[in-house]
């Protein structure tokens, strides 16, 4: 599917693409938080594998045909319109319905949880921060841009890695009601934390994410209620 909206960037080539990655893409790293220059090359899943492989074909994209394009690596995003299949949603389905939850690793995991709002707001910003193609190949540090391309990859989160119970509590809070958790072992492919360094977004777009969880989940605990009647 990216090769197919690659090949039409090259027949039609737009002011700036953007396309999505993930934060999954900085694998079995430990090194926290993650900046973008660091190198990436051990996903721990077959779907972070083929992030990272879009982002190498569209690196190739951007050196051969001279296309501006930003990668987005997109850190535990919630909020209102998210998928049902994602933890927020399964979770708020089941507190408000006196179930048990599942939480993996017995608990032990951190993530950089970003709102959907922050991330909209960063990405609006981030339209007009098209990558140039670097004079000499001469690329200012701690900047993911390629010295032989107009290609950069941008994080985008919180800057924060917060403990998964700690945003169990929050949805507890959130609406009112305590559950029961089946603590579970880690799921393979999955990764114990995450953390983003945002200092390249501050940098090109003057912005940085700052909902906190808590405020976060109580407006999509609000919404969902809202939507489904909850």
């Amino acid at each position: 599917g990216t090769f197919e909206l690659l090949e039409a960037a090259r027949a039609y080539p737009p002011k700036h693409m953007l396309l999505a990655s993930t934060s999954s893409a900085y694998g079995a790293n430990t090194d926290m938080p993650y900046q973008e220059t660091v190198k990436a090359d051990h996903q721990m899943s077959f779907y972070a594998a083929t992030k990272k492989s879009t982002e190498n074909m569209a690196h190739s994209y951007a050196h051969l045909f001279d296309l501006p394009i930003t990668m987005f690596r997109f850190f535990t995003v919630y909020g209102p319109w998210g998928r049902p299949d994602m933890a927020l949603f399964k979770f708020t389905k089941a507190i408000l319905e006196d179930k048990p939850i599942d939480v993996y690793n017995y608990g032990d995991m951190k993530r950089d949880f970003t709102y959907v709002e922050d991330l909209v707001h960063a990405i609006r910003l981030l339209i007009d921060a098209v990558p140039v193609r670097p004079e000499n190949g001469e690329v200012e540090e701690g900047d993911s841009l390629s010295p032989v391309a107009p290609y950069r990859v941008v994080n985008i989160g919180n800057n924060d890695a917060v403990q998964l119970v700690d945003f169990i509590e929050a949805i507890e809070n959130a609406t009112g009601k305590k559950t029961e958790r089946n603590l579970m072992p880690m799921q393979a492919g999955d990764v114990p934390a995450t953390w983003a360094d945002a200092s390249l977004l501050k940098r090109l777009t003057g912005y940085a994410p700052q909902t906190a969880v808590p405020e976060g989940v109580a407006s999509f605990v609000r919404w969902y209620r809202q939507y489904y009647n909850a």
